[in-house]
């Protein structure tokens, strides 16, 4: 085994699993698991987004506010923020108050409101098959984007989201369990790799 995957608790896990306890328990628990459901996969989307140009770990940590902030990441509430909203949003300290990020969560919610198939059906469907790609050997092996990241970043757009490139789209494929990209020797590496 790869000594830098063991984790303080004696567990081998990606070695950025290991970096901060609240990684430990979202690397642990959630990181690659597949997710379903609308307002799930419209909050990791949207967080992602958040964490554009910041550490994850900020996000994680603020995850509940952002919840607070943003009703529950309800796809047909965000859609009905007004500039009142936008407002509060920029004045609440417990979240990121970036304009852009808080405008691009608005839209993306109203983008989804807009969808012709739902939610979880379009990012899934650019899911690749599993099995198609190697486990990594370490995290140097994984990639930022891939074909089928920027596939979904350009369909996206295509459907009026805003801040959703290739890296965004990959960073919620990994979240959400669409790809597989836990290292070889870490716990958490089972047979699926997508």
């Amino acid at each position: 085994m790869n000594p830098e995957l063991l984790g303080p608790d004696g567990v081998f896990r990606c070695a950025w699993g290991n970096t901060a306890p609240d990684y430990v328990a979202y690397h642990d628990e959630e990181w690659g698991v597949p997710l379903r459901g609308e307002a799930a996969l419209f909050e990791r989307l949207s967080l992602e987004v958040f964490q554009s140009g910041l550490s994850w770990l900020t996000i994680l940590r603020k995850r509940d506010d952002f919840r607070r902030a943003f009703a529950g990441f309800d796809p047909e509430r965000v859609a009905a923020f007004d500039t009142n909203d936008v407002a509060l949003l920029l004045a609440d300290a417990s979240i990121v108050r970036n304009r852009a990020k808080i405008l691009a969560t608005i839209t993306n919610a109203r983008a989804v409101a807009e969808l012709d198939v739902p939610l979880d059906d379009l990012l899934w469907s650019f899911a690749p098959e599993p099995g198609v790609r190697r486990r990594p050997r370490t995290m140097a092996d994984v990639p930022a984007t891939t074909p089928e990241s920027k596939a979904l970043a350009t369909a996206l757009k295509k459907r009026g989201f805003v801040f959703v490139g290739p890296t965004t789209c990959y960073a919620m494929m990994q979240a959400t369990g669409m790809v597989d990209d836990h290292v070889q020797g870490c716990f958490r590496a089972g047979d699926r790799v997508g």
